[in-house]
């Protein structure tokens, strides 16, 4: 297969899971926050917080229909663009991806449409439980994906027999060595994703002087509930997937971290400008000796290999990875200090005097999806040249009958599907913003 094939199959991979991964942590995110949004309303009985549940709700319903319809398309892909990855993991990687459906299409779809439809017609308790599903459903839906993807990252629980990977634990395959840290520090990302998105409409409707009162709780709720999440996403889930990375997966960690040379007291990279080639190196670099010995093995005198002693052939791309890395860090600091700041405007009873904090949040609608962008990035490139590590190859994987041609003309055609339907939903949710929470007062059923 010419190198031509391979990089469009992975571009093409790229952008489809890309675009599809934008919607996934919205839906998680915002489902939890609908589930604090609606408790409360069923517990004070007060207007805002339904209004609030009504206009989410109308925007999750939204995300999760082109989340599940861009996640279909990412899937078909393992069949028509990786043809030999599929039959070489098919045993392994088609029970998660069959549980995974099972919760999204099933459970998630039944109980989203009962939320939906349901206010009214069935009691407080069950209204609230069917949120309450569909957040639980969208969690546990992310778990088999992360799972899938974790077994490439960290391989257990299989043999290789008759040219293919078989299961031979299945629990051992789905808690291999990344699973947990991975989807605990995915599903924080997610709550941090769904925290921006509400605060962010939260505070243009309060600009527009439009149900400022719902918009102020919401507000509160997602400020606070954003600050524990983004303190979460750094400390544990952050730094013991790290520190996993460092274990399992020591070429990948070396390039993330900027790491070049072999030895103790390894620095912290906080800056650096990657070289590369001829020979790896980075340049202008600021880093704290020791740190990173300290904060991968708890020992500063710890020894972690650098990028030069790995075979140039198992060594993955460096700036690439490097840069999405360290984008994400900055990223996620950016998080804490934004929601930090709103906790303290809030307690001092100042934020809805802040419009520039209001505008602020507003613009940073999208930081966290382009954070999880950025560590999806650092995970799948950093992984290369291993499609499961040091197992299968990604030169390896691809279909053997499919033309550079034919990927070409597939992923602009994608590419352009995507971009209709990216401008389509950014329409249709401005639409929604606009129109803003219901102003008349909404009676449930109380039974």
């Amino acid at each position: 297969m010419d190198a031509d094939t391979i990089l469009l199959s992975r571009i093409q991979f790229a952008v489809t899971i890309g675009f599809h991964f934008l919607f996934p942590p919205l839906s998680i995110g915002l489902a939890w926050l609908l589930v604090l949004i609606e408790w409360k309303g069923w517990r004070t009985g007060q207007g805002e917080w339904i209004r609030l549940g009504k206009f989410f709700g109308k925007l999750l319903a939204l995300t999760f229909a082109v989340g599940v319809a861009t996640g279909i398309v990412m899937e078909f892909q393992f069949g028509t663009n990786w043809a030999e990855y599929s039959k070489f993991v098919g045993d392994i990687f088609g029970a998660p991806l069959a549980a995974e459906g099972v919760f999204a299409f099933f459970m998630e779809s039944a109980f989203l449409g009962l939320y939906l439809f349901g206010r009214n017609r069935v009691s407080k308790g069950i209204h609230w439980f069917s949120i309450f599903m569909v957040a639980f459903g969208a969690t546990i839906s992310a778990f088999w994906i992360i799972v899938a993807n974790s077994w490439q990252q960290t391989p257990a629980g299989y043999i290789i027999q008759n040219g293919r990977a078989e299961l031979t634990e299945f629990w051992a395959a789905v808690f291999n060595d990344s699973t947990l840290v991975r989807y605990f520090h995915t599903v924080v990302a997610s709550l941090i994703s769904g925290a921006f998105f509400m605060a962010g409409i939260s505070g243009w409707l309060i600009l527009k002087n439009r149900q400022v009162e719902s918009a102020k709780k919401s507000m509160r709720l997602s400020i606070v509930f954003g600050l524990v999440a983004s303190l979460l996403a750094l400390y544990p889930t952050g730094h013991e997937h790290a520190k996993q990375v460092a274990r399992t997966q020591p070429e990948k960690f070396a390039a993330i971290e900027g790491l070049y040379d072999s030895q103790t007291k390894a620095p912290l990279v906080l800056f650096g400008l990657v070289q590369d080639t001829p020979g790896p190196d980075l340049h202008a670099e600021i880093e704290i000796p020791g740190l990173l010995s300290w904060m991968a093995f708890g020992d500063v005198d710890a020894h972690i290999q650098g990028i030069k002693d790995f075979p140039p052939d198992e060594i993955p791309p460096l700036w690439m990875t490097f840069v999405s890395f360290h984008n994400m860090i900055i990223l996620g600091m950016f998080f804490i200090g934004a929601t930090a700041l709103g906790t303290f405007f809030l307690w001092r009873n100042t934020l809805w005097d802040k419009r520039w904090y209001l505008k602020m949040m507003l613009f940073s609608i999208p930081l966290p999806l382009i954070a999880c962008q950025f560590g999806w990035v650092a995970a799948e490139v950093g992984r290369q040249p291993w499609i499961v590590y040091k197992v299968l190859r990604t030169s390896d994987a691809i279909s053997t009958n499919v033309t550079a041609g034919e990927v070409w003309f597939s992923l602009i055609l994608f590419s352009l599907i995507y971009l209709c339907l990216g401008a389509l939903y950014i329409y249709i949710l401005a639409k929604k913003v606009k129109h803003g929470p219901e102003g008349s007062d909404i009676k449930e059923v109380t039974a």
